[in-house]
């Protein structure tokens, strides 16, 4: 009931309809990487797959926020079925173990690898995280996400969406090459989702 009544919201506030260009739907096993400029991204993106598709596609997303609070984390875990991770990491804790152990059991992610918000149209640069899926699960496809005027529909710092138009385009998978370094496939990664903006 609640995941219904978010995705209508969202869908209604904002659009977030899915825009296929590189690739269809498909029940394969899936990275889905994206740009990210606002807290709606998550379920722009996920709402924008089919409903079968939800089912076994986890968002990807920070324990210090939607860890925080009986609702987030219910929204977070219950609703969008995520994967909460801790970006503090540390020495001592890997922060993939979780997205690894959901990779491992078949199902598909949906990861933000610029780690954080940004204020700008295109993304930063990536962090390392994508490369070391896709270095450990090559079997998962590796499919770009451009996510359109979302950074314009909930900027960082807003509370309230603005109503504008946004699309999730989905672009054409990628692979990690043999031998490829990991900064050069972290920018082909990035000119992946820059090439759907």
């Amino acid at each position: 009931m609640i995941r219904a009544l978010l995705i209508g919201a969202a869908r209604f506030l904002v659009g977030g309809q899915g825009v296929w260009v590189g690739c269809e739907p498909s029940t394969r096993q899936r990275i889905y990487f994206a740009n990210h400029a606002s807290h709606l991204d998550t379920l722009l993106l996920w709402a924008a797959l089919p409903p079968h598709l939800r089912e076994t596609t986890h968002p990807v997303a920070a324990a210090d926020y939607w860890g925080k609070g009986a609702v987030r984390r219910h929204i977070a875990l219950k609703v969008l079925n995520a994967v909460l991770i801790d970006r503090a990491g540390g020495r001592t804790k890997d922060p993939l173990v979780p997205l690894n152990e959901v990779l491992a059991g078949g199902d598909s992610l949906i990861i933000f690898p610029e780690g954080t918000r940004a204020f700008e149209k295109l993304p930063g640069p990536f962090k390392p995280g994508l490369y070391h899926l896709a270095e450990k699960h090559p079997e998962a496809e590796l499919v770009p996400v451009f996510l359109d005027n979302m950074r314009r529909a909930l900027p960082k710092g807003s509370l309230l969406p603005v109503p504008i138009s946004c699309v999730a385009r989905f672009g054409t998978p990628i692979r990690l090459a043999e031998g490829e370094a990991k900064a050069d496939f972290l920018a082909r990664a990035r000119d992946a989702v820059v090439a759907l903006a």
